[in-house]
């Protein structure tokens, strides 16, 4: 409720009924805003409210929360054949061929057989139609994912006695009763790898249960995009040991990058020359193919998949020139048709993978959301961040029991999902059956397929993390914080560790988040006419300041981490620390008293004494960028309001907000008995208005209208 008004609206509604005297006489009434009482709640009626929203158990409750675990079950019946069987049928068949030769690629990367990279791609795919409310990403196998799970794999192989890749059929006794008596390298290579999977989809669905989706906000695009970047890195050094046909464990521990070159250089004269060959010849093929598909998206309507094309050519010259026999190229061996029987997880595997599972299930979800909410943006409709955290729990949850690894959205497969004409996620279905065509059928014709060519695939599909590179100079001139977290995060990631790189990233961005709440300036203000704008002096022209009083604003939170630095700020910008004054004025004291110099009379007003740059009466605090005060920035005003006014400068505080309002007086700030007359004004006007009439009665100064 507006209880007064300004003098500028008195004077438009009676230009003329007001003197000059009245006028001279700076009356002015302040906006008076009534305080909206709101009704008391107490805990236990928040708590029945609560328990009674999310727990009423009825009929339609019961249908609305079953409709919302399947969401397959709202758009399927109002799937419209005619307008999107076609988009569906074609994206889900281009994905799929795509996914064939990638699949393999990829469990090379995560340490896995490539019978497993197939299975995890047809497994995913149809629990996320199930369960995900996006219509458009691609679920399946993701490099940085299948990097962190190949890591945790080759550390247990060799805990379990398997250092080399040279001891395939070492056997191994356990004591799980989960597992066969006997495993040998592969057997328990998908062990691993399901139960770091397993681990990490409950983690997803514990964090969609306690409704933690807000996590994923922590991790800026440019903290993601540098971890991605340093992990390709990663995978990058990884493979080139494929592409010269180097036999070389896999280096564990920090500084794994430096260590894998270091091997590389040492052992760089065993190079199988064939595998060398063949990975020069098919990078030659794939990277401008690369290139023509991202030149010519818009007119191609669908990519052509040389990866695939790639695949069958390299297969059938090792093949028919017997590359294995010949010149000992390593090639991806026998690949089992059909579907091997279901198992559990590890149950004594899980302590030691347990902390290795954060990192991959905050990855995959953090991923997943983000590809799903910029999709369903892009086209129209929305999605549910919780929704999609269960499905991609359960997408590694129900997929470990099959042999599977981690899985997430892809960037790379969702664009072509899109670009293909892709509605619904009835296209995952129609992958899924292409790639069941290959495990039944297929899959053992790719026998002969040399690693390096698979190698050569996970490289070319590096290309977009890798350039980002050539964006740090832009991103130095667009933002410096965020470029030093991008720079961080990368490093950290790639010549550190992988999963450390991700914490890194996140406590940079906190304390770059800090730090910008620490080193913030307070802002001398001036007034634009006779407005009511008051802007930084030192950024506009034509501003001006008010006889008497200072206007300041602190563009930062005042609470415990930066309060000593607010008044410190504040002193700066004022030109007067009361604090040292004080003591000034103290020792001038002693002096004068020891000179025997008559005391100064008691009404003589304290400001008499300060510095002729320093006359001024009152400082106005600007503080609608507060976005809050906590118990140390109302002592921290309390202080400064203090300080000042043991010199005769009074404190003003506009344009505070509810919150900061509630704190000053919760806070003590504002109680009439306390210290000091503390005031809060709604607009900057009224404090100065305020404050020159306040030293007009006290015939500190002289006012003009």
């Amino acid at each position: 409720m507006l209880k007064g008004e300004s003098d500028q609206e008195m004077a438009e509604e009676d230009p003329d009924g007001v003197s000059d005297e009245d006028r001279t006489a700076c009356t002015h009434l302040p906006f008076i805003l009534e305080v909206l009482e709101k009704e008391k709640t107490t805990w236990r009626v928040l708590l029945k409210q609560g328990l009674r929203k999310h727990c009423a158990c009825s009929s339609a409750w019961a249908r609305e929360l079953f409709l919302g675990f399947f969401p397959i079950l709202r758009w399927l019946p109002r799937y419209q054949p005619k307008e999107w069987l076609l988009g569906d049928v074609m994206s889900g068949v281009i994905v799929g061929i795509l996914l064939v030769p990638q699949s393999i690629a990829y469990s090379l990367l995560a340490g896995q057989d490539p019978i497993y990279g197939l299975y995890t791609s047809f497994f995913a795919g149809i629990i996320y139609m199930l369960l995900g409310t996006s219509r458009h990403i691609s679920v399946g196998i993701f490099g940085v994912l299948c990097l962190l799970v190949g890591q945790v794999v080759d550390r247990e192989l060799a805990v379990a006695g398997y250092l080399t890749d040279d001891n395939p059929n070492t056997t191994a006794v356990f004591d799980d009763v989960t597992m066969r008596p006997s495993c040998d390298r592969s057997c328990y290579a998908i062990v691993v790898g399901a139960t770091v999977t397993f681990t990490a989809g409950v983690y997803q669905v514990l964090m969609a249960l306690l409704q933690v989706g807000f996590v994923s906000v922590f991790l800026s695009d440019s903290l993601l995009s540098g971890f991605a970047t340093g992990a390709s890195l990663t995978i990058l050094t990884s493979q080139v040991k494929y592409l010269l046909g180097l036999k070389l464990p896999r280096a564990q521990g920090p500084g794994s990058l430096i260590k894998t070159w270091i091997l590389l250089i040492r052992n760089i004269s065993q190079t199988n020359v064939c595998d060398l060959l063949t990975s020069l010849l098919c990078l030659l093929v794939l990277i401008p193919a690369k290139e023509l598909n991202e030149r010519f998206k818009a007119k191609l309507r669908a990519p052509i998949p040389f990866e695939l094309f790639v695949v069958t050519a390299a297969t059938l010259a090792s093949h028919f020139g017997r590359f294995q026999e010949r010149f000992s190229s390593d090639v991806a061996g026998e690949i089992p048709t059909g579907f091997m029987p279901a198992q559990l997880p590890a149950w004594s595997l899980i302590p030691n993978v347990a902390l290795d599972a954060i990192s991959v299930a905050i990855v995959g979800f953090v991923i997943t959301v983000s590809l799903s909410e910029m999709f369903a943006k892009k086209h129209g409709y929305s999605v549910d961040a919780n929704q999609e955290m269960y499905a991609i729990g359960f997408c590694n949850i129900l997929s470990s029991f099959f042999r599977c690894f981690t899985t997430s959205a892809a960037l790379t497969k969702t664009l072509v999902k899109e670009s293909t004409g892709c509605h619904t996620q009835l296209s995952a279905l129609v992958t899924a059956v292409v790639l069941l065509l290959v495990l039944l059928v297929i899959a053992p014709l790719f026998y002969s397929l040399q690693k390096c060519v698979l190698a050569v695939i996970i490289v070319v599909n590096l290309r977009g993390a890798l350039c980002k590179f050539a964006d740090v100079p832009h991103m130095w001139r667009m933002n410096h914080v965020d470029a030093t977290i991008w720079l961080v995060t990368m490093a950290t990631s790639a010549l550190v560790n992988t999963e450390l790189g991700l914490v890194v990233g996140v406590l940079v961005s906190a304390l770059c988040v800090l730090g910008r709440t620490q080193r913030v300036p307070a802002i001398r203000l001036g007034q634009a006419g006779c407005s009511e704008l008051y802007e930084d002096l030192a950024s506009y022209k034509g501003l001006q300041t008010q006889p008497g009083v200072a206007v300041f604003r602190y563009v930062a939170p005042i609470y415990y981490a930066n309060q000593a630095l607010f008044k410190r700020a504040l002193y700066r910008a004022v030109g007067l620390n009361p604090v040292v004054e004080k003591a000034r004025l103290k020792k001038q004291e002693k002096r004068e008293r020891k000179q025997k110099v008559p005391p100064r009379r008691e009404a003589e007003p304290s400001n008499a004494f300060l510095p002729k740059w320093t006359l001024f009466h009152t400082i106005v605090l600007d503080c609608a960028p507060v976005l809050f005060l906590d118990t140390a920035g109302v002592g921290a005003l309390k202080e400064v309001a203090k300080d000042y006014g043991g010199l005769g400068v009074r404190l003003l505080l506009a344009r505070c907000s509810m919150s900061v309002l509630d704190s000053l007086r919760r806070g003590g700030y504002l109680d009439p008995e306390a210290e000091g007359n503390k005031m809060v004004f709604f607009t900057i006007g009224d404090a100065i208005h305020y404050g020159q009439s306040l030293a007009s009665q006290n015939g500190s100064c002289d006012t003009e209208c």
